[in-house]
């Protein structure tokens, strides 16, 4: 008996950060976006670091995506260097107000 409560509490607490994910806020996505338009918000940018490659525009890809994108770059599950240095300084809460500000614009 004790070993399936223990099983329980194990399985809750593993799903716990999935259905505690933060709510994003479009207007403090505003607020926050200084370090993504530099690159994002200029049409045809080209960055030479790590090498040369066309800067994607985010404005209007899914909040998903963006979400996604941002906590793979924090975890290191993507490996551009700019990206995963600006994504380590971000809050759960941070990723999500950027996710829903770009997602709707």
């Amino acid at each position: 008996m004790s070993r399936k409560i223990l099983f329980a509490a194990g399985l809750v607490a593993a799903l716990m950060p999935m259905g505690a994910m933060a709510q994003g806020n479009a207007d403090a996505g505003k607020t926050k976006n200084s370090m993504c338009i530099g690159c994002h918000a200029i049409p045809g940018y080209k960055s030479s670091f790590p090498t040369v490659y066309q800067v994607p525009m985010i404005r209007g890809q899914s909040a998903k995506y963006i979400e996604a994108a941002l906590q793979a770059y924090r975890n290191g599950d993507r490996s551009h260097p700019t990206m995963r240095g600006i994504a380590a300084s971000l809050s759960d809460q941070d990723i999500a107000d950027l996710a829903a500000y770009y997602g709707t614009n």
